[in-house]
């Protein structure tokens, strides 16, 4: 009886982690899709937050790389006064990097919904 009982509270503390964690992300990044998101990037600072060789390997035109990784060295580089358009292979490094711009004062982010998968717009490649 006391395994049942350690079970459901642990399931409720999961619960209730993944709720105030969903309406965390709901307050600091608005989803965009495709169409919305080609509508407003280029009037904001686009930022790819997957690593250099996700990056080199293909990007949307006009996108700056910072890393998720590097992102808590060089978040300044980001303008606070201008939209941010964020963007990783599915969506869970931009949300993250998005509460972490949240928590530092940035007002106006934005993330591809879906992520850079589901993009067909035009990319850049690096030439080898």
């Amino acid at each position: 009886m006391d395994i049942l009982i350690t079970i459901g509270v642990i399931l409720v503390v999961l619960i209730a982690y993944i709720g105030i964690n969903a309406m965390r992300l709901k307050k600091a990044v608005t989803n965009l899709t495709q169409e919305q998101f080609i509508e407003g990037y280029r009037k904001a600072q686009l930022i790819d937050v997957r690593e250099q060789k996700e990056f080199e390997a293909g990007h949307i035109l006009g996108a700056r790389s910072v890393p998720s990784t590097a992102l808590r060295q060089r978040y300044k580089e980001i303008r606070p006064d201008l939209p941010v358009y964020l963007y990783c292979q599915n969506t869970g490094r931009s949300a993250r990097a998005a509460l972490f711009l949240k928590k530092r004062g940035y007002n106006q982010i934005y993330q591809l919904e879906g992520g850079f998968r589901n993009w067909t717009g035009k990319i850049k490649t690096k030439k080898q």
